[in-house]
Parts: structure tokens; sequence; C-alpha cells
């Protein structure tokens, strides 16, 4: 019942959003019959074209013959004429495609770097070390059979080098392991509060044009999509790198924050393992937090994916998206906004129930 109550609402959340882009780009200057027919149309013309695209009609009677027909699957047609069905078909996919590829990139980083930092903060996951520096193998003397101190022998004086040697490597270890932890703090900080249009104007400025190394173009085949995958590095890593930010901090937060509790203390007292301990004692608890994160995620990475295509010349719905609202066109513009919502709401149902399932299993 209690799904059934946040899918209605999520319904009509999305039809208010659809409401809200009507008014939004019909308020827009500029007029959709002059923008498809040309600056030099004239006045009879533009005034044939509303009428053929219904835009003499009041707003609110158009959103509804609008929302009816989305109600059929259909989406109506462009200004110029084509189908939007046929175009959220064609373009839709490379738009998955880049945020897919975002995703999984966030989700295994930010997964990987939140549960490093949290061992590292946490003192359940990260149990107190003996000094390393104070464990060094052998002192500089050695003492002969009969007890007595003596020269050291070769063997001695080989075992002695190695243990030491292996010492200051584990020290020096730890101490990039220490810089490195608390460099992920304003690290994280960083690549989260960074716009992906600004990110990917750097990384174009750094990796295509200094550089040379990737491209800064996407071009496409027969299919839609990019030609060659190293198209694919920037606009992904422009998506990805400030949605790791973000949920590196969340994971390493809700990890740390399972750790606390007594059942965790009770199975490192029993001698478990790090590693089984973060798995079966500490994730199943920070679960719901971290599942709720990535799905907000989704809705990122879909939401920059329209802006990030544009900057790299990706045919995805952001081109298509740049090109409706230039026209003015407020149904193609509302049916990506549609596309991209009802992505979202089985991202943000599959999430509820992972977390109902998660936090069942932990009672």
């Amino acid at each position: 019942m209690a799904f059934a109550r946040l899918f209605l609402r999520r319904i009509v959340l999305l039809i208010a959003l659809l409401a809200t882009v009507f008014v939004v780009v019909d308020l827009l200057p500029g007029s959709t019959a002059r923008a498809v027919l040309g600056r030099d149309a004239t006045p009879e013309l533009v005034a044939a074209k509303e009428h053929e695209l219904g835009l003499d009609r009041p707003l609110p009677v158009r959103f509804w013959d609008w929302i009816a027909g989305v109600a059929t699957g259909d989406f109506g047609h462009t200004a110029r004429g084509r189908s939007i069905n046929e175009l959220l078909a064609a373009k839709f996919p490379p738009t998955l495609l880049l945020g897919g590829l975002a995703l999984v990139a966030t989700v295994i980083v930010s997964l990987l770097l939140g549960a490093w930092w949290a061992t590292r903060q946490s003192a359940a996951l990260n149990p107190v070390r003996a000094d390393v520096i104070g464990s060094a193998a052998g002192s500089g003397a050695a003492t002969d059979t009969s007890g007595r101190p003596g020269r050291a022998g070769p063997d001695h004086f080989s075992g002695g080098l190695i243990g030491r040697c292996a010492v200051l490597l584990r020290h020096c270890a730890e101490l990039v392991r220490r810089a490195f932890a608390r460099a992920l703090q304003p690290a994280t900080t960083t690549a989260a509060a960074i716009p992906e249009f600004v990110l990917a104007t750097l990384l174009i400025l750094i990796f295509a044009l200094a550089l040379g190394w990737l491209p800064a173009v996407t071009v496409t085949g027969r299919s839609g999509l990019p030609v060659r995958a190293d198209m694919l590095v920037l606009p992904v890593l422009a998506l990805a790198i400030p949605q790791i930010g973000w949920n590196t901090r969340v994971v390493r937060a809700a990890l740390v924050d399972a750790a606390r509790a007594p059942h965790v203390e009770g199975a490192v007292l029993d001698g478990i393992g790090t590693r089984a301990v973060l798995l079966r004692h500490v994730l199943p608890f920070a679960l719901p937090t971290i599942v709720a994160s990535f799905a907000t995620t989704v809705g990122m990475v879909l939401g920059g994916a329209l802006v990030v295509e544009t900057l790299f010349n990706y045919p995805g719905l952001g081109a298509v998206l740049a090109g409706s609202v230039a026209d003015r066109d407020v149904s193609t513009v509302a049916a990506v906004v549609a596309l991209s919502g009802v992505v979202i709401m089985c991202v943000l149902a599959v999430a509820d129930g992972i977390r109902a399932w998660s936090l069942r299993g932990s009672r």
C-alpha cells in the first residue's frame, strides 16, 4: 500500500513537472512557427503554421491533448513534422549507453574508494596495529652460540637487513595510505562541487586540445552510436567524476555509521577478518543509504548527460533537447522530460524494493 501511494505521488509530481515545462517553454521569447519557417516568413505564413501546429489554442487545452496522447503511447510530432516516438527511439539508446557507463563507473569507484576510506576511519574496520617501526627485526648486535656478545655473522646481518627493509617498506606504504586518505576529503569535495559542463570543458582543453590524447567530438556510424570507444571516455569522465566525489562520501559515511553497531564490535572481538566484517556485518546495514544515493545519481547522470552531450556533439537526447528548445517546440521538450522522468521513477522503484528487502533482512 505504501508503494502504491508513493508511486501515485511520483506520477502527480511528473505531471506537475510536465505542466511547468509547457508553461516555461511557452514563455520563451520567439515563435515556434517562425523558428521553423525562418526569419523571412511573412506574418500570413507564420499564422497559418501556428494554426497547423495548434499553437493558436489555449495552453491548458494543448497540454491536456498532449497528455491524452501520451497516455495512449503517442508523443505526437515535432514542430518540423517528425514523429517524436521515432525520434526518441533513435536518440535514447546513445544517451542510455553514455549514462549507463557513467553510472557503472560511479558505482564501482565509489564503493571501492568509500569502503577503503571507511576502513581508515572506523576503529572496528581498522583495528589498532603495532608500531611497525618498533618491530624491527634484530638489533645491531648478535650473540654467539655461548650467549656472549660477539660479532654478527653473515646470516644474522642479512636477516636483520632484510627485516629492516621490510619494516621500512611497510612504514612507507602506511604513510602513503595516510596521505591518500587525507587527500580524499578535499578531492571528493571538489569533484562533487564541479558542474558537469565546467568539467567537460576542462577535459576537452587538457586531454583533447593540449595533449591530443582523446577526441573532443563524437562521430557516429549507421547505428547512431560512436564509431570508436575512445570517443566515450571524456563524456563518461565528465559525468562520472562529480558523482564519484559525492557517492564516495556517502558510502564512507554510511559504512562508518553502520560499523558503530554493537554486533560489529562483537564480530571484531571474535577475530573475524576486516573484509568479512565489512561484507557480512556492516554493508547490509549501510545498504539502504547507499542504494538511495545511487538511485538519486541516476537522475543526476541523466540530467548531466543532456548538457554534456551538447559539448561533445554526442548524438543523444541532449541534441534533441537543445534543438527543440531553440525551436520552442514544447511537445518535444516535454517528451524528453517525460521519458527521463519515467526512467528515474523506475530506478527509484527498484531502489525502494532493495531498501525494503535490506531493512527486512537486517531485522
